[in-house]
């Protein structure tokens, strides 16, 4: 019975374990969905490369001088005057340039400066660097109306500054080397005008603590005149050529002296000769040396103008673009007398300005 009893027993557990292998599910398949593909258009945004804008700035100013200082009206012609001047310039290519300037002047005494407006345009053409070198090339034209003339002039002036020296203390910022034509000629279209050929020379050094320097030629000149041409003090009839040189030297100063916020302060300096000039001929038409003298007492053949102008300049950035400022100084020069051996009559005359600037 026992192994009758075993003997089920093993049997059902067998009969168990196939059933249990028997049972298995069957496999679930599962449908997939189709896989669709959507191309969109990928926009990509690069910064627009910015080109040349016309650029410059417009600068309007009123300026009054004062009282040249113990001089009773005697020698400086502009005394209790005023001037109004509108100037700015024009970048209109990378190449081109234009300035502008008109000076007003009004006295506000009988026989002092006669009231007048002075009228001066200038342009520039940038002709690049000539080949391999370093020299960049630039056309310049002027035309300037005053005193009862108008000028007109072309330059080609050469630019040598990066062949001169620069370290820590003094940097060559202008260098130019330029020959010249002048033709000046009287509001009247008479016979009374020059002809002029010269050669232009600037030099510009900026050195340590705000200071700067500029040794300006504006001579080497051989002047051919028309039958009624004027001469310095107006004399008529002057038809021999005549040489000339004029040279400017100054000392500059720029600085900072307070800012807070959108308010400035600064000191500006300037002096030294304005200028030296020589010239074959005296102020009176005839040359040196002649043999029968125009006047009895000829002046000398040079003369010098020297000056020293230091300012306070306070200024109000109003906006990105314009500025407020005033400035308030004083000039100090030889006013009458010019000639070598006898200059004289050196005074203060304070002056005041005020003007506003606009950048576009």
């Amino acid at each position: 019975m026992k192994r009758l009893a075993l003997l089920l027993g093993s049997l059902l557990v067998v009969t168990a374990a196939a059933s249990a292998k028997e049972v298995v599910p069957a496999p679930v398949v599962v449908e997939e969905a189709p896989v669709q593909i959507i191309e969109k258009e990928v926009i990509v945004y690069r910064e627009k490369e910015q080109g040349f804008r016309p650029n410059g700035y417009v600068d309007l100013q009123y300026k009054y001088y004062g009282q040249t200082e113990d001089q009773d009206k005697l020698w400086n012609t502009n005394d209790n005057s005023s001037r109004t001047q509108l100037e700015g310039r024009i970048q209109m290519t990378e190449k081109q340039a234009l300035d502008f300037r008109v000076r007003d002047y009004n006295s506000f005494d009988e026989h002092e400066r006669d009231n007048q407006t002075q009228t001066r345009l200038r342009y520039y053409y940038d002709h690049g660097v000539l080949g391999d070198s370093k020299v960049d090339m630039t056309s310049f034209v002027r035309y300037e109306k005053k005193d009862g003339y108008q000028y007109g002039e072309y330059q080609l002036r050469f630019q040598l500054a990066d062949y001169m020296f620069n370290n820590d203390y003094v940097k060559t910022t202008t260098f130019v080397v330029g020959p010249r034509y002048i033709y000046k000629w009287s509001e009247d279209n008479s016979s009374d005008y020059t002809n002029t050929i010269g050669l232009y020379f600037d030099w510009i050094n900026q050195l340590p603590f705000g200071f700067s320097t500029e040794l300006e030629i504006d001579g080497l000149h051989y002047n051919m005149y028309g039958t009624d041409a004027k001469v310095q003090d107006g004399t008529k009839g002057l038809k021999e050529d005549s040489a000339d040189i004029s040279v400017g030297l100054k000392l500059m100063h720029n600085a900072n002296l307070y800012t807070e916020g959108a308010y400035s302060l600064d000191w500006y300096f300037e002096g030294g000769y304005d200028t030296y000039d020589w010239s074959n001929l005296d102020r009176y038409g005839k040359y040196k040396g002649a043999t029968e003298p125009y006047v009895e007492s000829k002046l000398e053949d040079a003369k010098y103008s020297l000056y020293a102008q230091p300012s306070l300049v306070l200024a109000y950035q109003a906006t990105e673009f314009v500025n407020l400022y005033t400035q308030v100084g004083a000039e100090y020069r030889n006013w009458k007398v010019e000639n070598n051996s006898d200059a004289q009559d050196w005074r203060w005359q304070p002056f005041v300005t005020a003007g506003f600037n606009v950048a576009f």
